[in-house]
């Protein structure tokens, strides 16, 4: 790897030479700008405004506008002679952990490279030390005209820096979070808990930028002219009037994506509004009343059908009875015989 500057890791009184390579690449398509009626490049021409020509890069300096619009030239020789001990040198000043750090102070990533053998135990001994200590070392270094904050700590066998934004630089999040007041209840709280642990983890290796592959695709077939690659429809979307339906599809989808069924999980149920929340206690004292009233009702109903069932059967007997004993009567009670009527004369 091609360094970018040289200089050397002060750590106290130990001085370790060191060359500075960039640790991260680009892999974005980069396009030139074109006229759109012939295809012709457009290109940018340097001129100098007080002598109206075209310059070349070695008759171009770096000057500093002062606010009446002076140009004041400053060249490479005053820079190198700025009276700070992170011209050449990355110093360290302090070891902090890790998450002292805030994430968004972190800049431009390198990887200090130890420069020639006498540099070997030095750089060992520092990177030893950071990993025994747990921690990472905060340094100054000046980098392209201006001193920068940095962040050493060790990656693999190496140690890398991270270039750190100044604290001043970093802008405080005023008017970003909503300004009303939002309640989230437990319920959205346990579904967003539910997706985040459905999604899982993911190995950073296996991501990839799809957008720069879809680019390339279009360009070759451009090349070979060919018809160009159709963009999927979108997916019919509308407002999200349901949070807790929109989590509950989330987690179902998340499942189905990693493969798994749905009845290896037990669903998760929106929790119900805020009357009928209040309301279900009742409702549990209610099925219990239910189902008593219901023992209670089908006692009565049995009881009453014995009582009607027993009414019934001494009505039986008695009818039975009166039957019987009419019958009984009848037989005692000798029929009667008929008068025989006198004839007149």
């Amino acid at each position: 790897m091609r360094s970018i500057w040289n200089g050397a890791i002060s750590f106290g009184l130990v001085s370790i030479p060191i060359k500075l390579v960039n640790a991260t690449e680009s892999h974005s398509i980069s396009f030139r700008q074109i006229h759109t009626e012939d295809g012709g490049r457009i290109r940018y021409r340097k001129f100098c405004e007080l002598e109206d020509r075209e310059v070349t890069q070695g008759e171009i300096g770096k000057g500093y506008e002062d606010a009446d619009g002076s140009i004041i030239p400053i060249t490479d020789e005053d820079l190198s002679s700025l009276p700070i001990p992170t011209a050449k040198t990355i110093e360290i000043v302090a070891f902090v952990p890790a998450d002292r750090i805030d994430p968004l102070q972190m800049d431009a990533a390198y990887y200090l490279q130890a420069s020639g053998a006498p540099a070997a135990k030095p750089y060992t001994l520092l990177r030893e030390a950071l990993k025994r200590s747990n921690k990472v070392a905060i340094a100054k270094f000046a980098l392209r005209g201006r001193e920068r904050l940095g962040m050493l700590r060790v990656v693999g066998d190496a140690i890398a820096m991270h270039g750190l934004l100044w604290p001043d630089e970093v802008r405080a999040p005023e008017g970003v979070a909503p300004d009303t007041n939002v309640t989230v209840r437990d319920k959205e709280l346990d579904l967003a808990d539910a997706l985040m642990e459905t999604l899982g983890e993911v190995d950073l290796e296996d991501l990839h930028d799809e957008y720069r592959e879809a680019v390339e695709e279009v360009i070759a077939a451009k090349a070979a002219g060919e018809a160009l690659p159709q963009a999927p429809e979108p997916a019919a979307g509308g407002k999200v009037l349901d949070l807790m339906a929109a989590l509950e599809n989330s987690v179902r989808a998340a499942r189905e994506s990693r493969g798994e069924e749905a009845g290896e999980h037990a669903e998760v149920k929106s929790l119900p509004q805020r009357e009928t929340a209040r309301a279900a206690p009742k409702q549990t004292g209610g099925k219990k009343s239910a189902s008593t009233a219901k023992k209670t009702a089908a006692k009565k109903t049995t009881a009453s059908a014995k009582k009607s069932t027993a009414k019934s059967g001494q009505g039986t007997k008695k009818t039975a009875s009166k039957s019987t004993a009419s019958k009984s009567t009848a037989k005692k009670t000798p029929a009667k015989k008929a008068t025989p009527r006198k004839r007149s004369a």
